[in-house]
């Protein structure tokens, strides 16, 4: 018999693009299904979270047609890496296999024949690589680009051009589940388990509806956390920082000491105002940075968890 596939989709106000994202997404299993690739009882699973407006009214009526639409809906919006290890968490207890897409269907649904091609050849995970970034203009280009590579500099494994596009298998949502942390960034954190992986080369569409939910603000605050969450390279950076200021501080105060001996002294206000200025940010960026990993270190002592269920829509719920 053919393993279980199960497709999850987190959701964050998308009643625009819910309406052509299901059959889309339904028709991707009616396909694997009549190739003999997954079982009948594969299915999809959307993640609410949060949503504001009829996403989930959407949801219960597409499972009420369908019952292979599945539905979680979260207590309140925890954020597009929170939702999406609960639905995988979710998934784990029962499908062989999950690949997870957004809502806007951005990504390429039909690769996800080859996902599941490589994982019957073996792999654990396979990965939706982008093949270029045409789509995007210039400045996203620029800019994802650039942090893919600033984090291969700071020693973070990654994928480069991979989001959350991929297909785990249940192992590996078994090995991704000893894993507690609070600061979550998958694409980081999946290239750890060290489990055999394969990719999938795909060009990336236009959004088919509505707006995206990852502007400006929410990119630079995912990246922020990637960096801090599995590199110690900025803190270390920051002592380097200091020490360089430091050595040009001592060199400073050499040369003030050889002018006051020679007579040639020039009291200035301006170097004076500088210099303060100048240590007083690098002390600040210092206290900054080292402020981040001890709020990071705070939010994981704690241990709370990343997300609470509401409601589950599951496949004997009609």
């Amino acid at each position: 018999m053919s393993d279980r596939l199960a497709i999850v989709v987190p959701c964050y106000n998308e009643e625009e693009v819910l309406p052509i994202s299901i059959p889309e997404l339904l028709k991707v299993l009616d396909e694997l299904t009549g190739q003999k690739k997954i079982s009948t009882d594969s299915y999809l699973l959307f993640v609410n979270d949060g949503s504001r407006d009829r996403t989930w009214e959407l949801l219960e009526e597409a499972h009420q047609k369908d019952s292979r639409v599945r539905a979680v809906k979260l207590a309140k919006n925890c954020g597009h890496q929170s939702a999406l290890i609960a639905g995988l968490m979710t998934a784990k207890e029962d499908a062989d296999m999950t690949v997870s897409i957004d809502a806007d269907l951005q990504d390429d649904t039909s690769v996800i024949r080859e996902m599941v091609e490589e994982y019957h050849n073996g792999c654990e995970i396979v990965y939706g690589v982008r093949g270029s970034r045409r789509s995007d203009s210039f400045f996203k280009r620029t800019t994802a680009e650039g942090f893919y590579k600033l984090l291969a500099a700071l020693g973070v494994k990654t994928v480069f051009n991979h989001a959350d596009f991929r297909l785990m298998s249940a192992k590996a949502l078994n090995e991704l589940a000893e894993y507690k942390e609070t600061n979550l960034y998958l694409r980081g954190l999946i290239p750890l388990l060290g489990l055999k992986t394969g990719k999938v080369v795909y060009e990336r569409k236009e959004r088919l509806a509505g707006e995206s939910k990852y502007p400006l603000k929410k990119m630079l605050a995912l990246a922020l956390n990637g960096i801090t969450s599995f590199s110690v390279q900025p803190i270390r950076l920051v002592f380097h920082i200091g020490l360089f200021v430091l050595l040009i501080c001592l060199g400073a105060a050499v040369y003030a000491f050889v002018s006051y001996l020679t007579g040639d002294v020039e009291r200035g206000w301006t170097s004076l105002i500088l210099s303060v200025w100048f240590l007083g940010g690098i002390q600040l960026l210092a206290i900054g940075v080292i402020g981040e990993y001890i709020g990071k270190i705070y939010n994981e002592v704690k241990h709370r968890p990343l997300y609470h269920i509401e409601t589950i829509l599951k496949e004997d719920e009609k």
